[in-house]
């Protein structure tokens, strides 16, 4: 009970703090979705270079009590948020008409999750998954995702055991009582490899395009969005300038993130940050621009697997305001 009473006062506390009706003055709020990471790196490249401030906006970028981002930007008590395709389908199909939330960037252009085992289970490809003990998350995508992958690849998904993931970190998990787990290569697979881990991977987008999803992606607040247009390019353009020096100088970059995330393992931060640098942008034609048929190829395979209420097409992201 006490453990409730506390996060149900620390999220009201922060929901003070972002108190307002939105901000039009410069003043912009970033939620991230999770502990600061490489993901993040353009972002803090943006602010330590004075780049958002050449734009005339003084940024403050935040972490947020668990899975209250878009909630908070919902309600206008920030700007920006980092969330992720998956989740925002269930949102935007729910909510369609009282979720003011649109994309604008892909932070990295390809999905680079997938699923993680060690060398000694045997678990090479999807089937090989069957009979044996998965950490899950408890979430109906991610179920859904394992399914789709066992089954097509001529697995059983029925004989996995599912055994909820409460470890705190990859390593740990794995080191338990279960073979597999879900993890982002960035900062779970990178760590792994340090350690000198041996270990199998699946990557979800190589094994299938359709789920080549777009993970993670930086969102903002429709309303605001339309009444200060001017303000979201400044703001992806200062964004945009961060994570192409992140591309260009990956080291300098890793460098400036642990400046302002000192408690991140140097060597973990400089590995994660040079897989990332041919990812950010990937084939794209400019870093965050989004593909519209693979958009809303994901969330149609949502759809047709049941997840989501309505088929949502293409909604819920736009490139206008790249540079």
């Amino acid at each position: 009970m006490k453990t409730k009473i506390l996060v149900v006062g620390l999220v009201v506390a922060i929901m003070i703090g972002f108190a307002g009706c939105g901000k039009d003055d410069g003043t912009i709020r970033v939620l991230l979705d999770w502990t600061p990471n490489t993901n993040h790196t353009g972002l803090y490249v943006a602010l330590d270079k004075g780049w958002f401030a050449e734009e005339g906006l003084q940024v403050t970028i935040t972490q947020p009590p668990e899975d209250n981002a878009l909630m908070l930007l919902a309600s206008q008590r920030a700007e920006f948020a980092f969330t992720f395709q998956e989740w925002l389908g269930p949102a935007i199909a729910r909510e369609r008409d009282s979720l003011p939330i649109t994309t604008v960037a892909a932070v990295i252009s390809h999905n680079t999750s997938g699923i993680m085992s060690l060398k000694e289970s045997g678990i090479e490809r999807p089937a090989d998954l069957s009979g044996k003990r998965y950490a899950t998350w408890d979430m109906p995508v991610v179920t859904a995702i394992i399914r789709y992958i066992v089954e097509k690849d001529g697995g059983d998904f029925d004989s996995i055991k599912m055994i909820p993931n409460f470890a705190m970190d990859v390593i740990s998990a794995l080191q338990t009582d279960v073979d597999a787990v879900w993890v982002f290569y960035a900062f779970d697979g990178i760590p792994a490899e340090i350690n000198g881990i041996e270990f199998n991977y699946i990557d979800l987008g190589a094994f299938d395009s359709l789920l080549d999803f777009y993970t993670p992606i930086l969102v903002t607040n429709t309303n605001w969005a339309a009444n200060n247009p001017e303000i979201v390019k400044k703001f992806m353009r200062a964004a945009s300038r961060g994570y192409n020096f992140a591309i260009e100088y990956p080291q300098e970059a890793a460098e400036i993130l642990l400046r302002h995330a000192p408690e991140l393992g140097r060597e973990i931060v400089l590995r994660s940050q040079e897989y990332l640098q041919t990812r950010y942008q990937g084939s794209a034609a400019r870093w965050g621009e989004i593909d519209p048929e693979r958009w809303g190829g994901f969330y149609r395979w949502m759809y047709e697997q049941g997840l989501l209420e309505v088929d949502i097409g293409t909604g819920g992201f736009t490139n206008e305001f790249l540079p």
